[in-house]
């Protein structure tokens, strides 16, 4: 091969590689300047417990390598949870009942109260005083259970428990304890039947001093509102631990107070027909 078509080629080697570093440069200040500066990775989420998680669930959606707003809803018992549920073999009421003249249902579940915005998803129990005579007073859990959650998710919510308890049939159902002054019980701590958990408060000062009660046939940690137009997962509280006590409604003993009133109403009378 003559010299001058040898160097020809050598030349061409050259142009073509210099050519092609020349493109790659280009291409990587192009993909720099279109690419997202920030970092797209998703925090890890503490797993300890879902009032510790430091970081949302879910994964980066394609579109905006970001992570969607988590439903706090998703948040569910985990299996290591589920297995420490004990059987609640009975219930009974969270603050003595009106058959002890202790406590009466101020406010029932799912009554319509329109200006709070829908119907009542627990029982407010209220101390047979009323008002804030009831400050203070115990609150006891409503059978055996595992605390799943203890804290505060808002300021009308007020201190808070979930109880999760395993019925006789196996179903896991959740009991909610707010508007507590102080709360005993701790994240993760077995519970027993009528082991004082909590005391009644008024959570800071919005309403008078009551027990908020739901009962959630459901394994999700929400909290949520409590006013709703669905009942959804909501039960009845009343109802599930009468249900649940062990014993015939008519078995109970009358109310004190009502013995009370009868006796009351005899006296009259028999007052009456003796000034006849």
């Amino acid at each position: 091969m003559p010299r001058s078509t040898a160097k020809r080629a050598q030349q061409r080697i050259l142009y073509g590689v210099v050519i092609s570093v020349l493109i790659a440069i280009i291409a990587l200040v192009i993909l720099g300047k279109t690419g997202s500066t920030k970092d797209s990775r998703v925090p890890v989420k503490s797993l300890e417990s879902a009032q510790q998680a430091d970081a949302p669930l879910g994964f980066p959606l394609p579109s905006t390598r970001k992570a969607p707003p988590f439903d706090p809803r998703f948040i569910q018992l985990t299996a290591f949870e589920r297995a420490l549920i004990p059987t609640a073999t009975r219930m009974a009421a969270a603050m003595g009942t009106a058959h002890g003249a202790l406590s009466y249902n101020a406010q029932h579940y799912w009554d319509n109260n329109p200006a709070r915005g829908g119907h009542h998803t627990g029982d407010d129990i209220n101390g047979i005083g009323g008002m804030n005579t009831d400050l203070g007073d115990d609150v006891y859990a409503i059978g055996n259970g595992l605390v799943v959650y203890r804290g505060e998710p808002s300021l009308s919510w007020g201190n808070t428990l979930i109880v999760a308890h395993r019925n006789s049939q196996g179903k896991i159902l959740l009991s909610m304890y707010s508007h507590l002054d102080k709360s005993y019980a701790a994240h993760g701590q077995r519970v027993h039947l009528g082991e004082i958990i909590g005391t009644v408060g008024t959570a800071n000062n919005n309403y008078p001093a009551h027990l908020h009660l739901e009962m959630r046939d459901s394994t999700g940690i929400y909290i949520g509102p409590g006013y709703r137009s669905n009942q959804g997962e909501f039960l009845s509280p009343s109802q599930t631990i009468l249900k649940d006590t062990g014993t015939a409604p008519d078995n109970l003993f009358p109310s004190a107070l009502s013995i009370a009133i009868k006796d009351q109403q005899e006296r009259r009378k028999e007052q009456f027909f003796n000034s006849q």
